[in-house]
């Protein structure tokens, strides 16, 4: 007997994302699959497939944030459940889509008797059953390694410059600090940019205590632009624009693929010298996050691009000439 195997691709979204899922699978021509996830009286979760996934290439796409009265954690216990019955339901490959992966900060002891809450994470997803991880700019790129499996590091680099572009020619590229230098030095280089840097210190043992100190570089009348991974409580990039505005900066705009936005942070950046926040949707921004500031731009066509890749078996740092990976 000869059976002639056919690939089939499914696409299931959790709860904590929603519109950024629709527009992943508008993307690939596709319709969501339907994990019909319920909660029982006392908060568990369930999750039941609409229809057979036996022998698909599953994805299963979950931002790692908080969403409606969910925190952070039961967006990532979620996401590891839809993992698990997809293995249960005999799914051919199961890959873990994280457009924001949580806890990506805690990737290493900085003091003692620390977690490495990361490594954790990674252990749980291949151990619930994914047997590949997908997540767009990590804190740190050497998580890739926690996972004993494939990992697709994808960045939103290309949609942040795409619309930097449009700022003008004159643009200095600042890193808020020492550790984002080679990211900021990625964009200037792509954006035919000057590199600067705020040189900053955090104050010890306070976990968002952040004391910006001098500027790097020539920004006098110049207009900057702010790189940063992600935006949390604002204190790093606020107290990076005022270092600028003082330096003699014309304007500040800063450009973040994650919009955490926790606690003061909205007010804080609504009150500060930065002009505005050109942010992605790798996670939601609530009503009441929302600013005139702030200009997001989507991700979508990026991780459809690599999904369809990985379905392919086809290159995914092809999508990015190789960037993802610098």
């Amino acid at each position: 007997m000869e059976l002639v195997t056919k690939k089939r691709l499914h696409v299931v979204s959790g709860r904590a994302n929603p519109l950024l899922a629709e527009a992943i699978a508008s993307g690939l021509g596709i319709t969501l699959g339907d994990p019909n996830i319920a909660e029982f009286s006392n908060g568990e979760l369930h999750c039941r497939y609409g229809e057979s996934i036996r022998g698909s290439d599953v994805f299963i796409v979950q931002s790692h944030t908080a969403y409606g009265t969910s925190s952070i954690n039961d967006s990532i216990v979620e996401h590891l459940i839809m993992v698990d019955a997809a293995r249960r339901a005999s799914a051919k490959r199961i890959t873990a889509v994280c457009p924001f992966f949580g806890y990506a900060r805690q990737d290493r002891k900085a003091e003692g008797r620390e977690p490495i809450t990361a490594k954790m994470m990674a252990n749980m997803f291949r151990a619930a059953g994914a047997s590949r991880m997908v997540a767009v700019d990590l804190h740190s790129g050497q998580i890739q390694g926690f996972f004993d499996g494939p990992w697709d590091h994808l960045t939103a680099m290309p949609v942040l410059i795409d619309h930097l572009r449009s700022l003008g020619d004159d643009l200095v590229i600042v890193s808020p600090d020492a550790g984002r230098v080679k990211v900021a030095e990625r964009y200037a280089n792509q954006l035919g940019a000057d590199l600067a840097i705020v040189h900053k210190r955090r104050v010890k043992g306070l976990k968002n205590g952040v004391e910006a100190k001098d500027v790097v570089g020539e920004v006098e009348g110049r207009l900057c632009v702010l790189i940063d991974d992600m935006i949390d409580t604002g204190g790093t990039i606020v107290a990076a624009a005022e270092q600028l505005i003082e330096k003699g900066a014309s304007s500040v705009v800063a450009a973040t693929t994650h919009g955490v936005f926790s606690g003061p942070a909205v007010d804080r950046i609504k009150n500060s010298m930065i002009e505005k926040v050109v942010l992605t949707d790798t996670l939601p921004l609530p009503p009441e996050k929302q600013l005139p500031k702030f200009e997001v731009v989507s991700v979508a066509p990026i991780i459809a691009a690599a999904i369809d890749a990985v379905f392919e078996d086809t290159s995914v740092s092809d999508i990015f000439g190789g960037r993802n990976l610098a």
